[in-house]
């Protein structure tokens, strides 16, 4: 009796130590939550798709509330998502500019010679990892698909070696952005239409020998602009979107016509899309 007695008291004792300990250490190293985090989180779809470009909706809810992500980050939830985290941030979502992927290169079989037939694995990664150029120009795009195969709304076709996103598809996850191995593609501001489609740095002359649709980098574009929108980064030309009133007098101008919509969507294009449906 007595030896059961005492292991109950040995027992007691020591839960007693040990939950004195956790109270302790949990005031020692107590971490402050916002508590917005946990509303957002309520608010999302919990698919964890990863489209938003984030590892999953726990992730994109700390995004939204440290200010990383936009509260219509979410591409799942759209619109109904986006008001009412907009409510709870204090945002207007409705006010922010919605942006599409654009890809900086016009670089077509047509317009860029080739390096060869490419047989290997369909993927532009695994070929820049060995240290493959596809096309005589270094800066373009190398037409295997990884930004089409990522792509969550099917926005991104291969169009005649160049990748091609429709607008009405792209919802900005990003997620094509950072599988392109060149740098090629880029978010944009959806209201404004006109982007250099070409990311060659080398002078004029040597663009024209390796694609007939590259920025040649003769500032004429810049000379016609009053706002400050385009100016040149060394030999290529950049459009500095906030300043951009979509004027149009550069691309009027640009004797490569390289000043491009931006993410068009070309009836080739579109004929694909009508086929494939």
């Amino acid at each position: 009796m007595n030896t059961i007695l005492i292991t109950t008291i040995v027992i007691t004792v020591i839960g007693i130590i040990v939950g004195i300990g956790l109270v302790f250490t949990g005031k020692k190293f107590f971490v402050p939550v916002d508590e917005r985090e946990a509303a957002v989180r309520e608010c999302l779809p919990g698919n964890n798709c990863g489209a938003c470009g984030y590892a999953g909706c726990d992730a994109m809810a700390a995004a939204i509330v440290s200010g990383e992500a936009p509260v219509n980050g979410c591409p799942v939830g759209g619109a109904p998502v986006a008001a009412k985290i907009g409510g709870i941030m204090g945002t207007d979502a409705e006010a922010l500019e919605r942006k599409v992927a654009f890809v900086r290169c016009k670089g077509t079989c047509t317009a860029c010679g080739q390096q060869g037939n490419y047989i290997g694995v369909y993927d532009c990664r695994s070929a820049a990892l060995a240290g493959l150029n596809l096309k005589d120009c270094d800066y373009g795009c190398m037409g295997l698909g990884s930004c089409a195969a990522v792509c969550p709304q099917n926005a991104i076709k291969m169009i005649d070696g160049v990748a091609v996103v429709n607008p009405n598809l792209c919802v900005a996850c990003g997620l094509c952005v950072k599988t392109c191995p060149k740098g090629l593609i880029e978010l944009v501001p959806e209201s404004k239409h006109v982007a250099v489609q070409c990311q060659n740095r080398d002078k004029g002359p040597q663009v024209k020998k390796v694609c007939s649709a590259g920025c040649i980098g003769c500032s004429l574009c810049t000379r016609q602009c009053q706002f400050d929108a385009i100016h040149m980064d060394g030999n290529l030309a950049k459009v500095t979107y906030e300043n951009c009133t979509q004027c149009g007098k550069c691309a009027e101008k640009c004797p490569a016509h390289v000043i491009t919509p931006t993410c068009p969507v070309t009836p080739k294009a579109e004929a694909v899309e009508a086929t494939e449906a």
